[in-house]
This record gives C-alpha cells, structure tokens and sequence, in this order.
C-alpha cells in the first residue's frame, strides 16, 4: 500500500472538495493528500508564530487569528481561500483558540 492512502484525511478537510449535492471530492486522492499536508504543515508552522504575535504584541487570539487568515490570503496561488480559513480553524484547534470569530 502507497504511503498516500495512509493519511488520514479529515471531514473538515473532505469537505472543502466536495461539491454540493455530490458524495466524491472533485479531487483525485493523491491531490487531495498533497493540498490536506500542505495545509496542515502550514497550521502547524503558525502555532509559533501565532503565539508570538499574541504576546509580543498584545493581541487577541481572535485578531492573531484574522491576521494569518489575512496573511494566507495574499498568495492566493498557494492555498485557496477556502483552504485558507480551514487552516486558520485548524491552527486555532492546535493552540486550544476559539475560531467562532472566523468568517470564511
């Protein structure tokens, strides 16, 4: 078995590919796994830099949060915005935040 079919994607994740009224992604598998690790190395390469930003500069985990969605968003060839909030929520799950403040 490929290395491919051992990530285990989320739903969370699932779903931004699942269109509405359809069961499958409109991705293949080996696509899918690529944008869910790049995304979720990316939530995880923030959790410093998110907690950094929050007592360097005394910001609310809601504004730090808004900040790196902002700051995902500036290059939208690498993730897309919908991958972008999915990474924020991810990001605030990782530091224990709360993301209700997020607006996809």
């Amino acid at each position: 078995m490929s290395d491919e079919y051992q990530i285990e994607i989320p739903a969370s994740f699932m779903a931004l590919y699942v269109l509405p009224g359809r069961q499958k992604p409109s991705l293949p598998r080996d696509e899918l796994a690529a944008r869910y690790e790049l995304c979720e190395d990316m939530a995880q390469l923030l959790t410093e830099t998110a907690r950094n930003m929050e007592f360097s500069l005394g910001l609310a985990e809601s504004d730090v949060l808004t900040r790196c969605l902002l700051g995902l968003r500036v290059e939208p060839e690498v993730v897309s915005e919908a991958e972008s909030v999915w990474v924020v929520r991810r990001l605030a799950e990782l530091l224990g935040w709360s993301d209700a403040s997020l607006q996809p």
